[in-house]
């Protein structure tokens, strides 16, 4: 989405490759250790005890959500899908690497993962070896992360922008009958905590996050996350509005054509966390935050945050190394009353640090 130099230290900083690492469950973190550790304006912060705030890898281990119901062998989760989609063979790592999230955060729901049908020989018989990388991730999505394969073609378009060219093929979860609900998720993105609890929610055909970072010129929905309750009747109409598109239509508007004055709109803290707010300044934490009183704690909103997506325009997506660019465009570091605070810039480094580790060791 559109939207210096390191300064030096004597610090070791904070790596974000240990926070999601850790096993301790970071919505644990009492409000005592905020208070010791850092508060953004005008207290002392130190990266050592900064570095002991427990990992959003482990956040799922062992806390029951506060909006889950407390008698969950009522639910019967086999109603319910994470779904990806999968257009090329970059995504189809993506994805694979937050099928590996949702199975560390201890999901529930079935995982449904569309892919191109050229990817898999569907006459293929089981335990035969793959015979290409990108059948190669195919099973390890299903034997590994319990992925349930959906061979489709891609929902390619003509338009103005390459990047969300076939993007239509997220709106495919609409066609998903076999559950109640499903819940689509970008793969440029990580998966911090268990989110099943979105799946009982009030009935509603759509429900989405609002797209606060064009607040408020722009009042909009946003499409990273999208709960769907599929349905032969709202297929169709999803597919009728992307045959009627524009040169500069998809996902995001269509579903805002349809569903922008009806849909559910879901809170996006904690559910829609864009990288980009670490590199916001002044005012702009408002957008975030949803009050210009509330100060800007940048450790409080990342272990509040369940799902993080990577948008930092101009800045490549964290798959496309450009170390020197991202140097560029990095958080500034703050200086107040003579100390250096650098949380933000730390915080976002270790995003792209740790997706890069994860993807060389799942892909």
């Amino acid at each position: 989405m559109p939207n210096g130099d390191m300064a030096a230290g004597d610090s070791t900083p904070l790596k974000v490759t240990n926070i999601l690492s850790s096993r301790k469950l970071r919505l644990l973190i009492p409000a005592t250790l905020f208070i010791g550790i850092y508060i953004v304006f005008g207290h002392r912060y130190t990266y050592d005890a900064l570095s002991n705030i427990p990992s959003p890898a482990a956040w799922s281990k062992g806390q029951p959500d506060s909006t889950t119901p407390t008698d969950e062998s009522a639910v019967d989760w086999s109603q319910f899908a994470y779904t990806q989609y999968v257009t090329d063979n970059e995504y189809l790592c993506n994805s694979v690497m937050l099928l590996e999230r949702l199975q560390h955060v201890n999901s529930r729901a079935d995982r449904v993962m569309m892919y191109p049908s050229y990817m898999l020989d569907q006459g293929a018989k089981p335990g035969s070896s793959p015979t290409s990388s990108n059948a190669r991730l195919l099973i390890k999505a299903r034997d590994e992360y319990g992925a349930k394969l959906v061979p489709i073609e891609v929902q390619s378009r003509e338009g103005n922008d390459k990047t969300w060219a076939e993007s239509f093929t997220k709106l495919l979860a609409f066609n998903q009958t076999q559950y109640k609900r499903v819940l689509s998720l970008d793969s440029d993105s990580v998966v911090l905590q268990n989110m099943d609890e979105l799946f009982l929610l009030p009935s509603c055909p759509v429900a989405m996050p609002r797209a606060y970072w064009l607040y408020p010129e722009t009042k909009i929905l946003s499409s990273q996350l999208v709960l769907v309750e599929p349905s032969e009747h709202e297929f169709a109409r999803v597919m009728a509005k992307v045959d009627a598109a524009g040169p500069d239509d998809y996902d995001m508007e269509i579903l805002n054509y349809l569903y922008g004055d009806t849909a559910l709109v879901l809170p996006h803290r904690p559910y829609d966390l864009l990288t980009q707010v670490f590199r916001w300044e002044g005012d702009e934490y408002a957008k975030y935050l949803g009050d210009e009183n509330e100060a800007w704690d940048p450790v409080a909103v990342f272990n509040e945050a369940k799902f993080l997506h990577f948008s930092d325009w101009p800045v490549p997506k964290p798959w496309k190394e450009n170390t020197n660019f991202r140097n560029q465009k990095q958080p500034a570091c703050r200086v107040r009353k003579g100390t250096e605070y650098c949380v933000e810039r730390d915080l976002w480094n270790g995003f792209y640090e740790d997706f890069m580790q994860r993807r060389k060791r799942i892909c």
